[in-house]
């Protein structure tokens, strides 16, 4: 007997219909191209994968997103990618072994065991592109200026860009000697911003006064890109690792603002999007009237480690269906040619 509402989808998953699809498959195409002249090559990474691959470099919350199965031939146990920069990582460590500065740009269906708060969709279809085998301001400038060409491109405006580095925030901590327990908490703390909770929290921590009040600057230390300078003054820390990705953020804020000149720029140092998993600058990008972000990325050095060979890496991605959906581009024409069923005599 046939089951009732066989035509029903699981929650969280789609399908595009033949417009939805179109516009879709428009978009992707002139993204890679613009990505190509870029200097960027296209991989297509395999949709399952071994977990442990996966998983590489990631928190907990890309465990917890990622459906896992065991492969039936082997029996080992096998991840459907739940993000697909661990994969891309691995082509350019093990696959590619290039001495040089490698680009790569990809795009997929990805799938997560769960949407978010804003996003219920459990299926992005991921873009995004990498730079490997560079360390230093000029490949982190390079990949945000493509993020920022690549929403242009798909006809987006009043992009908001929010800069932060996640290694102010892992100095200062080394620097205060927490354990990993106490790490986590005060990461969750931070997250959520809370400064009285931060102080009691690092009242039980006894905390060198200088440490302490400079852990307790970083939720207020955000605002606009001119507020930069204040913000650097206000932290006050003589910490190297500090101090240097405090004058990167400056100069990296500096020449977005020249080559973007009416992009709207911001920043703010207790923002730790990816803190398990990237090591530097952090970006993400905003429009009006969306929740979260439309596009984010940043710096993840020696991931490749696993797989090898230890690399400087940075990059972006976005969800194509997303940014279809948000898209203001022209409707694409298509001729047909049709053509009379005539009957034969």
């Amino acid at each position: 007997m046939q089951q009732k509402n066989t035509w029903l989808l699981p929650d969280g998953i789609e399908e595009l219909l033949p417009e939805q699809a179109q516009h879709v498959e428009s978009l992707r195409s002139k993204l890679l191209t613009m990505f190509n002249c870029w200097g960027y090559d296209l991989v297509i990474p395999p949709f399952i994968d071994f977990l442990d691959s996966l998983l590489t470099g990631a928190g907990h919350d890309l465990d917890l997103q990622t459906f896992k199965l065991t492969d039936q031939i082997s029996g080992e146990l096998l991840g459907i990618r739940a993000d697909m920069t661990p994969q891309v990582a691995r082509i350019d460590a093990h696959n590619l072994k290039h001495d040089w500065p490698t680009r790569l740009c990809y795009t997929g269906t990805v799938l997560h065991t769960r949407g978010d708060a804003l996003e219920k969709s459990r299926s992005p279809m991921q873009i995004g592109a990498e730079l490997y085998g560079h360390k230093g301001l000029e490949s982190d400038f390079e990949v945000i200026c493509l993020m920022l060409e690549m929403l242009a491109l798909t006809g987006l405006t009043q992009v908001h860009l929010d800069l932060g580095h996640v290694g102010i925030y892992r100095a200062l901590a080394e620097q205060a000697g927490l354990n990993a327990q106490q790490e986590r908490e005060l990461f969750a703390v931070l997250q959520r911003k809370d400064r009285t909770e931060l102080n009691v929290l690092l009242t039980d921590y006894q905390l060198t006064s200088d440490i302490a009040e400079q852990l307790l600057q970083l939720p207020n230390l955000n605002g606009e890109s001119s507020d930069l300078a204040e913000a650097i003054k206000a932290l006050n820390t003589s910490h190297p690792i500090v101090t240097e990705a405090l004058q990167d953020l400056s100069i990296l804020t500096e020449k977005i603002a020249q080559r973007f000149p009416a992009l709207d720029i911001s920043f703010d140092l207790a923002e730790l999007r990816g803190y398990h998993y990237h090591t530097g600058v952090v970006f993400a990008a905003f429009i009006p009237g969306v929740g979260k972000e439309i596009a984010r990325g940043g710096r993840y050095d020696n991931i490749g480690k696993v797989f090898g060979r230890a690399r400087p890496a940075t990059g972006f991605s976005a969800d194509l269906k997303t940014l279809a959906t948000l898209a203001k581009l022209e409707p694409s024409v298509t001729e047909r040619i049709f053509c009379s069923l005539q009957r034969r005599r």
